[in-house]
């Protein structure tokens, strides 16, 4: 998005993404201090996506709260952030428990409230459709879409009750043509799509703004799950012919959630290099059908 952005390591690597010191100190076109007042909650904001967009939306002078369920790793990631004098804390919280989210909210409205939502948080496996258990689908997409909806709906309500406004930010993947492999989160985050877009219209006389970003092959942590074979046809995903840094998502997220855009709503920013338009993405080996 920025052109700061430095290409991902080759994919058949064993280190995946970017560590806390490159976060800490990756060049961005934003401008120090920009964020500074506002307040960002980032759920699953220890890992990837979500702790780059933490560290980013921190170094410009946001108040960070990081969410997801493993505490001894949210630790880790606000004392990280900390050390660089970041303002982070975080709640441990299993987004699937609308109840625990309700909890959540009302803990930050004690504390202040927020000013923006990174929904960064979700999970799922890569394996042919036609496998798919019952279990296994209903697990995906109660974390992708359901958790997503509720937080969505919390914040919402907190900003509706308390007479401020908000930005919310859906973090999704392409789903314009599908991630072959991970059918149950395209047809979860395709429904968050959705979602947004509806709410967009609805909440737009509260000054509640909703966005998505659509990522592409995104080099993150997450990558263990996937085989050489599916890492070395990443960067041949897309028309720019590589791989996406999880910062460079974070850019995005930034513009999106903060006051760059304030008069953007109901969009699906694509940050896929064009993979949206030309390509394939399989989560799984390919078939030797679609092979020339």
């Amino acid at each position: 998005m920025s052109g700061t952005g430095e290409p991902a390591r080759a994919a058949s690597g064993t280190d995946f993404g970017l560590d806390d010191e490159r976060l800490a100190g990756h060049p961005t076109v934003y401008a120090e201090g920009s964020l500074a007042g506002k307040t960002a909650l980032i759920s699953g904001g220890a890992g990837g996506l979500g702790r780059a967009t933490a560290w980013l939306m921190g170094r410009l002078g946001a108040r960070i709260v990081l969410t997801g369920r493993d505490r001894a790793k949210l630790a880790e990631a606000a004392e990280a952030m900390r050390a660089k004098e970041i303002d982070a804390g975080f709640h441990a919280l299993d987004i699937r428990e609308p109840e625990a989210v309700q909890a959540l909210f009302h803990a930050l409205g004690d504390e202040g409230g927020i000013d923006m939502l990174v929904n960064s948080a979700g999970g799922q496996y890569p394996q042919a459709a036609i496998d798919f258990s019952v279990k296994g689908w209903n697990a995906v997409v109660n974390t992708n879409l359901n958790g997503t909806w509720y937080m969505m709906q919390a914040a919402a309500r907190q900003w509706r009750d308390a007479g401020r406004q908000g930005s919310i930010v859906n973090i999704v993947v392409v789903v314009s043509h599908g991630v072959y492999g991970l059918a149950h989160s395209v047809a979860a985050r395709a429904g968050v799509v959705g979602l947004s877009r509806a709410v967009a219209v609805e909440w737009a006389p509260l000054g509640i703004r909703v966005n998505c970003i659509a990522p592409g092959a995104v080099e993150t942590p997450g990558w263990k799950v996937y085989t050489a074979e599916t890492l070395e046809n990443y960067p041949n995903s897309n028309p720019m012919k590589r791989v996406g840094t999880a910062f460079e998502i974070a850019e995005a997220c930034v513009y999106l959630a903060g006051p760059a855009s304030a008069y953007v709503t109901g969009e699906v920013l694509n940050v896929s290099g064009g993979s949206q338009l030309w390509g394939e993405t399989w989560a799984i080996p390919k078939p030797d059908y679609f092979k020339v």
